[in-house]
């Protein structure tokens, strides 16, 4: 029941993520603020919101309502990671509306799949899910390119690190990573991934345009 529950209310999110996008961010900040307020950002993300780190997420591109909710996350201790909550912290939130539209504004990354390999195991569990396991599709949030849905603050996946997005997908299944709160959609469906999927997914993702 549960499972189909949560796949129903996925499928809700792929109706909403089959709308157009819209050209103006759904947040209201100050681009040439966030760049402006982006210079200690960039040590990590780069200077275009693309980090060389792969355990760093390419944030460029990312919608802003995604990212204003993260950053609030880590400043609220929701979400912990000892460089981010420094840097939340010294966050107003208006600092973090225009941030975020800074960064949705630029290009996002545009990466190869990791491991070729993997491929046919990833696009199963990408548009069909495991029903056996309880997995829903990822497509149903994340939108048949990995684009993610700005209006439910569904992350874009499209391009993102392979390694990074292996790391939250495992914390989300140990319950290090709970900031899907309300809905813990990500944790109940990350813990029912084997490592396999969680490698293939991440994989998948990372060549996702």
């Amino acid at each position: 029941m549960k499972f189909i529950i949560s796949t129903l209310l996925l499928m809700t999110g792929l109706a909403l993520a089959a709308l157009p996008v819209q050209a103006q961010s759904l947040i209201d900040g100050d681009a040439d603020a966030g760049k402006a307020r982006a210079i200690t950002c960039t040590a990590c993300h780069g200077p275009e919101g693309i980090s060389v780190m792969p355990l760093w997420p390419n944030i460029a591109g990312q919608n802003a309502k995604y990212t204003v909710a993260q950053l609030q996350a880590f400043k609220d201790g929701k979400r912990s990671d000892p460089l981010m909550v420094a840097q939340a912290m010294m966050l107003s939130e208006q600092d973090m509306k225009d941030l975020a539209v800074y960064f949705e504004a630029l290009p996002g990354a545009v990466q190869a799949v990791a491991d070729p390999s993997k491929i046919a195991r990833a696009v199963a569990l990408y548009r069909g899910g495991n029903a056996e396991e309880g997995i829903a599709a990822c497509i149903a949030c994340h939108g048949p390119s990995g684009r993610g849905n700005p209006a439910a603050a569904y992350p874009a996946l499209n391009g993102q690190h392979s390694t990074y997005t292996a790391k939250q997908l495992q914390d989300y299944a140990d319950g290090a990573r709970t900031s899907d709160d309300p809905t813990s959609i990500m944790r109940d469906i990350a813990r029912r991934m084997s490592k396999e999927d969680i490698q293939a997914l991440a994989s998948y993702v990372q060549g996702m345009k």
